[in-house]
């Protein structure tokens, strides 16, 4: 109810600065210990993937704190797991703004954010000051002005610089909005870089006596051959996890509708047939092998259990809560609990 009191005045706002101002307001309510009254109570439902125990199967997706600057505020809504980023190895601005337009007919955000950050050593220490001892998962990418042939060097970076702090680190290569990452999914790339990131997990294992967990997020633009070419590339690679998917270059369905046309990725309610159909045939394709983490167009709780009937074993929200808020999660929790 307190949510969709605010919403509307949210929305009289550019994008960007609602986002920043909902993440100010949260820290704010956060030191007062008045958050909490604000959002729902949330319902224990433990659930093991990668040999994590998450108290509940609902996480908060990458993308809304990209520097990890808010996890004890956001830890007030109840996720059961928290994952920052995307951070590259050094501080960048990102794309030009205006780079956020919500579509709310459609239930729908377009963003073309390109990985705006303050980099990993600033995420690092912004975890270190947390007090939020949940389950974290920190989420990689690549600088925009490094070669596309020299990106591994860039996950590599960033894998070494979190792993100490990280319950799991996400590898990024499926964000449309920096120039030629998608060409990572394809299967040289994705072999080479899969096998470095494998040999440097092995190592920092070895180094820090604690083997975290490394998964791949993909695109919900991919065919059935490149789910198939992707998963057996997953496995024979021994990946833990893989996170599926991440925003749509489709515009299918909102074409016609105020900024439906905009540069970028398309998430909310018009990606959520496409990331659970990739969700559904990469569960085919891994056989169990590896977990699926669902994300995309999630605005209800049936959508969160949609895609655990189609092969995930924990979901992520990010859009569904700007249209939702806070009760998002519970009703999630709620659903795959009944299930």
């Amino acid at each position: 109810m307190s949510y969709g009191l605010i919403r509307p005045l949210l929305f009289m706002l550019d994008g960007e600065r609602a986002h920043n101002l909902t993440l100010s307001s949260a820290d704010m309510l956060h030191g007062l210990g008045f958050l909490r009254v604000f959002t729902p109570g949330i319902a224990p439902l433990p659930t093991k993937v990668m040999g994590i125990d998450f108290p509940n199967p609902v996480g908060l997706a990458a993308g809304l704190d990209k520097n990890g600057a808010h996890l004890d505020a956001l830890a007030d809504f109840g996720f059961g797991f928290i994952e920052v980023g995307t951070v590259t190895p050094r501080p960048q601005p990102g794309n030009p703004k205006p780079r956020i337009f919500r579509l709310p007919h459609a239930e729908g955000i377009i963003n073309r954010m390109g990985f705006n950050n303050d980099g990993v050593d600033a995420l690092v220490e912004n975890v270190k000051r947390a007090q939020y001892k949940g389950i974290l998962g920190i989420n990689i990418g690549k600088n925009f002005d490094t070669p596309i042939e020299n990106a591994t060097s860039d996950y590599l970076i960033g894998l070494e610089k979190v792993y100490p702090y990280a319950s799991y680190v996400t590898v990024n290569i499926s964000s449309p909005n920096t120039k030629n990452l998608r060409q990572l999914q394809q299967a040289d790339e994705l072999n080479q870089l899969l096998a470095a990131l494998k040999q440097k997990q092995t190592e920092l294992a070895d180094k820090h006596g604690r083997y975290v967990p490394v998964t791949l997020k993909i695109a919900p633009d991919l065919d059935e051959h490149q789910i198939q070419d992707i998963a057996e590339r997953l496995i024979a690679n021994k990946i833990d996890g893989v996170i599926a998917t991440n925003t749509t270059l489709s515009r299918v369905g909102v074409e016609h509708l105020k900024h439906g046309n905009e540069a970028g990725g398309l998430s909310g309610a018009p990606v959520r047939a496409k990331s659970t159909h990739v969700i559904r045939e990469l569960a085919e394709a891994l056989d169990g092998a590896l977990p699926i983490i669902g994300v995309g167009g999630i605005t209800e709780g049936e959508h969160a259990l949609e895609k655990i009937q189609a092969g995930a074993s924990l979901v992520q929200v990010y859009s569904g809560l700007i249209y939702r808020g806070p009760q998002l999660v519970a009703d999630c929790v709620d659903a795959i609990a009944r299930q």
